[in-house]
């Protein structure tokens, strides 16, 4: 479902796209590619005289991730195709191999801010790297799904409003861990809601 039209004329001003690709290797690894986009809406001048021209990329930056089965990051790249101050950017590049050894499921977002936060990293490339634990989660469900061991309890349960263990999708695909009054839960879901037998 498209947002409602808006009630007022508008003109655009920036477009940030964040996308991410996830891959299976033949090695038994996963690559995890993520890309951000940012453009302006119209033409501005630069320092120099230069005008720097509506849609033109600002910011172009990919980082690619590879992890194993405990979704900890066994290598990494960054690298940038458009950047606002050049090589002063892109010169920070390299320091994003910093993140291997960590794993996108234990404190990632946090140790992330810790080791790039500020001057010792890049705002955007940081910011990247954020969407990845999610990306991650997705990618490997069906695996984790199948060699998943039935007494022990999903991660993500109450990880958000959805999944919250006394509701009705809980209930519904983990009934195991379900806590709440089952008739409440029955009663508030939705009879025509699409039902979904992986997490998100």
């Amino acid at each position: 479902m498209p947002l409602p039209p808006p009630s007022v004329s508008r003109r655009p001003l920036h477009t940030r796209s964040i996308r991410v690709q996830s891959y299976e290797r033949d090695d038994g690894l996963w690559d995890l590619e993520a890309e951000l986009i940012d453009f302006k809406g119209y033409d501005f001048p630069k320092h120099n005289g230069e005008v720097f021209e509506a849609g033109r990329h600002i910011h172009h930056m990919l980082l690619r991730i590879t992890i194993d089965d405990a979704c900890t990051i066994v290598a990494a790249q960054a690298v940038y195709d458009a950047a606002p101050y050049e090589q002063q950017c892109t010169s920070i590049a390299a320091a994003y191999e910093g993140l291997v050894g960590m794993n996108l499921l234990k404190g990632f977002r946090r140790q992330v801010k810790e080791r790039f936060g500020r001057t010792a990293g890049c705002t955007h490339m940081t910011e990247l790297s954020q969407v990845l634990p999610t990306a991650a989660v997705q990618s490997m469900a069906n695996r984790r799904r199948q060699s998943s061991n039935p007494d022990v309890r999903p991660f993500q349960l109450d990880g958000c409003h959805a999944l919250r263990t006394d509701g009705a999708v809980v209930l519904e695909h983990y009934p195991k861990w379900y806590t709440g009054d089952s008739a409440e839960a029955t009663a508030g879901a939705s009879s025509d809601s699409p039902s979904f037998s992986h997490s998100s």
